[in-house]
């Protein structure tokens, strides 16, 4: 029963997000007594917590198949950004990522920290792809290409209020990225998937 809340909470708190989705609305959605939830969550922080581990770990596998799919650095990408579109894909007008650092700035602290490590080994990884498609140029000061793109997507999605204004932002900064590190194939192959983000 608790991996079902937990399930039911992430896809709500994803939906409508963290702050607007509370214990009776689980409840209601999964035709379970209040008193259900808190038998295995004392709190809301609690549930929520364990909910951004489980979204966390869910990301990270998607993550990783995509990336088993060998794909060339530039498509790979753009997969994984469509794959975050899809899933972060809110009714809410307000970020769940914002609501989030707004309403649990420590859970979000927490999710950040772990988000370093994950984050900054697929970046280096797909620098790395990229240079050997001969789609990055190959002089790449990769540490710090890693740190900065790590710090301008999680910037956007730490400050950006609008769900809609997040991801148009995230494209803006993957095609900044990605400029800035290409090759002349690599432009290329960028404009390619410029004109279909969403493929």
């Amino acid at each position: 029963m608790k991996e079902k809340i937990i399930a039911k909470a992430s896809e709500l708190f994803l939906k409508l997000g963290f702050k607007s989705i509370t214990m009776d609305d689980i409840a209601c959605e999964m035709c379970i007594s209040k008193k259900t939830i808190y038998k295995y969550f004392c709190n809301k922080e609690v549930l929520v917590e364990e909910t951004t581990a489980l979204i966390h770990k869910e990301v990270h596998q998607t993550i990783d198949k995509i990336v088993s799919m060998d794909y060339n650095a530039i498509e790979e990408n753009f997969k994984i950004r469509k794959m975050f579109s899809e899933m972060f894909k809110s009714s809410s007008e307000t970020s769940p990522i914002y609501q989030l650092k707004k309403h649990y700035p420590e859970i979000f602290e927490k999710v950040m920290l772990r988000e370093v490590d994950e984050c900054s080994k697929c970046f280096r990884q797909n620098i790395e792809k990229g240079i050997e498609n001969g789609f990055y140029r190959k002089e790449l000061k990769i540490d710090t290409h890693v740190k900065f793109y790590y710090m301008l997507v999680f910037n956007i999605n730490g400050n950006t209020m609008s769900e809609k204004e997040a991801q148009e932002l995230e494209l803006e900064a993957l095609e900044y990225h990605t400029r800035a590190m290409a090759t002349p194939n690599g432009i290329i192959e960028l404009e390619k998937h410029l004109l279909n983000p969403y493929i």
